[in-house]
């Protein structure tokens, strides 16, 4: 990116700018295709701005976003009466609100923090106040007893529980593309392959400009998590905060083990991390992930054979039936964490730029209440939207597991995928939607679970290539996974 302050004097006109290459004339421009980018641009539009959401990659979730956990988190031990703990319980709240009539799925699994160890249970009392203290009322104790009741197949060595009745396990990328479709389905805009180069403001208006062209805005939200504070002192000349890439690794067992455990089984949390996690995805495997490792690189995301070994040895140290069941898939997320443990928002009301950094583990359901927080703080700075009136709600399509799937109704061609059951009609929809069709292998891995399952793509790749063909900017190769 090209380091360049900003001339409030200039005039829009006085740069030299290709009025052909213009691709958006917007009032607001969200920088990052991630699922907090996606539920900016959606509350902005429904709010009644006019906006572009710009992400450099083929797709949304190409970067932080595509490696969480999937859980919707209560907040309970979230840190008390931050900015995190309050647009974590409004995410949570509208999440639940609107998640049916997208057709969202959600596995009402509950979840436990399990203590193995007396220092752990020790610290029960603690964990109880905060979450009474984080208005999350319904924690209770559970005996090991208790515990092995409710969870019969854990190591009989786990020595008590507190249950966390409504976390839940959602749908980690169906959400994110159903906010992004929504926002475009109301007359919202999004470019892709499109990397924020550098910019202007003018002191009304910003022009940004891209790998694909310019783009006009009023008001520019840096959502570009790994790279956010980069994009702050490339066109604000400083940033408030650095990015600690934190790689999480996580391993995922056949679905043969989806019926050991019904419960998201938590660590007790310390000061750095929430630690390991134990738990089931809406798609019908196991988890357990993901660690926490400071590394300098953003993109990388490698994974280490030793810890991936240990990983799987900690699974099965707690829940014994795993020795059996063999590992599907591994992967490594990056999540965007600074030098300190909170959000980090910046607001700069002298050039219309707002930045939110620093959003890690529960971004996934504070995006919601992050946005709505955005949309306050444009308010404050004097902008006026009228709300979109009866706005349009997408319905995504279903791929969770324990919900009817698209191969079970008549009509759909062929079984592409066998491992993940994926048919060709769910492909050809990805394809062609008209809105927004997937950009990349990623990205409709991500729209479909193809080449997710036990041959992760050696049997699929090559009829998914003819399918995909002349379809995207770097073809697929066969035999090829992409992640």
């Amino acid at each position: 990116m090209i380091n360049m302050k900003c001339d409030r004097k200039m005039k829009l006109n006085d740069v030299k700018t290709d009025n052909s290459s213009l691709l958006a004339d917007a009032d607001v421009a969200v920088v990052g295709g991630g699922v907090v980018g996606c539920a900016v641009a959606r509350r902005m539009v429904l709010e009644g701005a006019s906006v572009v959401l710009i992400e450099k990659a083929a797709d949304i979730l190409d970067g932080a976003s595509k490696g969480n956990s999937a859980i919707l988190h209560t907040g309970f031990d979230a840190p008390v009466g931050t900015l995190e703990w309050e647009c974590v319980q409004r995410g949570y709240e509208e999440y639940l609100e609107i998640r049916e009539d997208m057709n969202l799925p959600l596995l009402k699994s509950g979840a436990l923090v399990a203590a193995w160890t007396e220092e752990e249970e020790a610290r029960f009392s603690d964990i109880l106040k905060k979450g009474t203290e984080n208005e999350v009322k319904d924690l209770h104790l559970l005996s090991r007893s208790e515990t092995l009741a409710l969870e019969p197949n854990l190591s009989g060595n786990v020595r008590a529980a507190i249950a966390v009745p409504r976390e839940y396990v959602m749908d980690p990328w169906s959400t994110p593309l159903a906010y992004l479709m929504q926002a475009l389905e109301n007359g919202g805009k999004a470019l892709f392959n499109a990397a924020v180069t550098g910019g202007e403001f003018n002191g009304d208006k910003w022009l940004l400009r891209t790998a694909r062209g310019t783009v006009r805005a009023r008001y520019v939200i840096n959502c570009a998590g790994l790279y956010g504070d980069i994009l702050d002192r490339d066109l604000l000349g400083s940033s408030e905060f650095t990015i600690k890439p934190r790689k999480g690794q996580f391993v995922v067992f056949d679905k043969a083990a989806n019926n050991l455990v019904r419960s998201i089984i938590l660590p007790v949390p310390t000061k750095r991390t929430k630690g390991i996690v134990l738990f089931p995805t809406i798609f019908g495997n196991l988890m357990v992930g993901p660690t926490a490792e400071e590394q300098d690189g953003r993109d990388d995301a490698s994974v280490a054979k030793d810890i991936l070994n240990e990983l799987r040895v900690q699974a099965i140290k707690k829940l014994p039936g795993l020795s059996h069941i063999p590992v599907t898939a591994t992967y490594a997320g990056i999540r965007s964490a600074t030098e300190r443990p909170e959000y980090r928002i910046r607001e700069d009301t002298d050039r219309n730029w707002i930045t939110l950094g620093g959003i890690r583990s529960t971004g996934l359901t504070s995006a919601l209440g992050l946005a709505r927080y955005v949309h306050g703080l444009l308010m404050e700075q004097g902008a006026h939207f009228s709300a979109v009136a009866n706005p349009s709600i997408p319905r995504v399509p279903n791929l969770a597991e324990h919900l009817p799937r698209d191969y079970e109704s008549p009509g759909y061609g062929e079984i592409v995928c066998h491992c993940e059951m994926v048919t060709q009609r769910e492909i050809k929809a990805v394809m062609e939607d008209e809105l927004m069709p997937a950009g990349s292998l990623s990205g409709l891995k991500r729209r479909t679970r193809v080449t997710m399952g036990r041959c992760q793509g050696f049997y699929c790749s090559a009829h998914l290539a003819e399918l995909t063909e002349g379809k995207f900017a770097e073809p697929i190769a066969v035999g090829e996974t992409d992640e």
